[in-house]
């Protein structure tokens, strides 16, 4: 039987300086440094608005580490899902200020920023568009050139976090209750 879990917990990255990584993903992510491991030169933060223990770990690796290569094999890059449309807009903003902002697109589905940390780890933010509106997106996934200014016209204020429920995930499962 396959294993279904119910969504991704947390992520863990190397990097070489734990402090410079946790100023970035504080500052940036406004994430809150909820431990540290001294012995493993590692922190664990969480977002803002999570009701996870912990979303991302930091384990300092120091220069032993190089910075990987873009399309090396190996993760590409982690995707957090914002809210809003509104808020993918404000993040673009802050990544331009960070001097973190790498590009954007259009996935149909979602819409995305994506920026890179200090040391060179990859990220996506994300909005995703209401379920019933993705049409033809539902088995597609293009990379388009996103329109912001367009799509925070047609779907400002539009909250779509919440749409990823664990009643949605546990309706799929094989034998599931349905009501």
């Amino acid at each position: 039987m396959p294993v279904s879990p119910v969504r991704l917990n947390h992520a863990v990255l190397f990097v070489a300086d734990l402090e410079r990584s946790v100023r970035f993903y504080t500052e940036v992510f406004a994430m809150e440094v909820i431990a540290r491991e001294p012995r493993a030169d590692a922190a664990f933060l969480r977002l803002p608005r999570s009701g996870n223990h912990h979303d991302l770990g930091l384990f300092g690796v120091g220069t032993a580490g190089t910075q990987r290569r873009r399309g090396a094999v190996g993760l590409y890059h982690l995707a957090w899902q914002l809210d809003t449309i509104d808020e993918l807009a404000a993040a673009r903003q802050t990544l331009l200020g960070a001097d973190a902002y790498t590009g954007e697109s259009s996935h149909g589905a979602t819409k995305s920023v994506y920026g890179v940390d200090p040391d060179g780890n990859e990220f996506e933010l994300m909005w995703m568009l209401p379920r019933g509106s993705w049409g033809v997106y539902e088995s597609s996934a293009p990379i388009d050139r996103l329109d912001l200014t367009g799509e925070i016209e047609r779907w400002k204020g539009v909250a779509t976090a919440g749409e990823t429920t664990a009643k949605t995930a546990t309706a799929s499962l094989p034998g599931a209750v349905r009501s």
